[in-house]
């Protein structure tokens, strides 16, 4: 597994190794024992998720559950690709409002682990793209909540984008009262 650090940090992008032939290949998407053998250790996963947006130019997001219910999110592309963005919600961090986005694709395998306190969003750039990704803690409909995709800067790479009513309906970045804090070495 290739583990990179990103400009914002505790978000990190990780690479299975593949295994192929001509019939395909085979590839570990997950193993804690080799990720703690690498120095990494994540939190434990409670829930996995799997959606599928038909369209290219579906964006999800910018999503996030507030504490006690805070997910961290380990993302993955299963079909088609994806650019995934990570923000740095946690009022106090030198890096707060800041973003990184990569791209996810099948062909790719990479993930990004995006901590507790950082918004998630990602806009498809292929037709039946789907998104799987394992989260720390469970939905909770009490603690979820979106901050409007458009309000931080973000080179979404769409300029009208397939949007759900909820995140239409987002309040911007800087009318959002975040839940976050950040804590030295968090």
């Amino acid at each position: 597994m290739n583990i990179e650090t990103t400009p914002l940090p505790g978000v990190l992008l990780l690479t299975p190794e593949r295994h192929g032939d001509s019939r395909g290949f085979f590839s570990e998407s997950w193993n804690r024992q080799r990720l703690e053998e690498a120095g990494l250790h994540l939190p434990e996963f409670v829930q996995d998720n799997h959606s599928m947006s038909h369209e290219p130019g579906t964006l999800r997001g910018l999503h996030y559950q507030s504490p006690p219910m805070a997910q961290g999110k380990l993302v993955r592309c299963g079909r088609g690709a994806l650019y995934d963005v990570a923000v740095d919600a946690r009022q106090g961090s030198p890096s707060y409002g800041q973003w990184f986005g990569v791209t996810l694709s099948h062909d790719n395998g990479r993930q990004l682990w995006v901590p507790p306190g950082f918004l998630h969003g990602f806009v498809t750039t292929e037709a039946e793209t789907e998104i799987i990704y394992k989260c720390t803690a469970h939905y909770s409909r009490e603690h979820d909540g979106a901050v409007r995709w458009d309000s931080i800067g973000i080179d979404w790479g769409v300029e009208t984008p397939i949007l759900s009513e909820k995140d239409r309906a987002a309040p911007a970045f800087v009318q959002w009262s975040s839940p976050f804090t950040y804590e030295d070495g968090a």
